[in-house]
C-alpha cells in the first residue's frame, strides 16, 4: 500500500498560516541540507494531492517555475508539475490544468483508492481545511512538519478538527542553519 506523507510549513504555535492566509512567517534561506531532505521526501513521489484553494496558486506558480531555465528552482518546479496531481473539491467540475485530476467524492474514500493503486508514495500540500480533514480522518501515514521560527499568536491550525488524542512517534528532528526544525512523525496504530 502507498504511504501518504504530510509535508506542511508551520510557525512555533501550530499555525500554518495566519488568520487571513499571510504566510509571510515562512523562513526561506533554505539551507542545502534542508533543501536535500526536502528532494529526499518528494523523490519517491508519483502522486500529490491538494486542496482546491491551494491548488488555484500551487499549481501555476510552480508551472511557471518550471518554464523558466534561469530559475534557482527549476528542478523542483519540473518534478511538481510533471508529478500527477489530485485536487479535492466540491466546487470545480472540471481541472482548470494539466495533469490534474479531480476528486469529488468522499475524502477518505478517494484516498484510500489512491493508496491501493499501484506506485509510490503520495504527498499532501495544504491549506488548512483539506490538511485538518485528513488528519482528522487519520490518513497522514507520515507528518513532515516544518516548524519555522516565528510564532504568531492567532492564524489557521492543522490539527484543531481532531476529535480525541492521536499519538504519534517521533522519527526524527532535524535542526537547521536556517532557524527551521523538520519534525517526522509517524501515526501509533493501535
Amino acid at each position: 500500500m502507498r504511504k501518504l506523507k504530510l509535508q506542511v510549513q508551520m510557525t512555533v504555535d501550530g499555525y500554518i498560516a495566519g488568520p487571513n492566509g499571510e504566510m509571510d512567517f515562512m523562513a526561506w534561506d533554505w539551507d542545502d541540507a534542508l533543501k536535500q531532505y526536502v528532494e529526499d521526501i518528494t523523490e519517491p513521489v508519483d502522486c500529490i494531492v491538494l486542496g482546491r484553494k491551494l491548488a488555484e496558486g500551487f499549481i501555476p506558480h510552480w508551472a511557471g517555475v518550471a518554464a523558466n531555465p534561469d530559475h534557482p528552482e527549476v528542478a523542483a518546479g519540473k518534478k511538481f508539475t510533471d508529478t500527477p496531481k489530485v485536487v479535492f473539491t466540491k466546487t470545480l467540475d472540471q481541472s482548470a490544468w494539466g495533469n490534474t485530476v479531480l476528486a469529488k467524492g468522499d475524502l477518505g474514500d478517494e484516498i484510500t483508492k489512491l493508496k491501493n493503486q499501484d506506485g509510490n508514495d503520495i504527498i499532501a500540500y495544504g491549506g488548512a481545511t483539506f490538511v485538518s480533514s485528513l488528519i482528522k480522518h487519520g490518513l497522514i501515514d507520515e507528518y513532515h512538519l516544518f516548524i519555522n521560527p516565528a510564532a504568531i499568536g492567532n492564524g489557521m491550525a492543522i490539527f484543531k478538527q481532531l476529535d480525541g488524542k492521536q499519538n504519534l512517534t517521533l522519527v526524527k528532528s532535524i535542526p537547521f542553519d536556517c532557524g527551521i526544525v523538520v519534525l517526522h512523525y509517524e501515526p501509533q496504530h493501535n
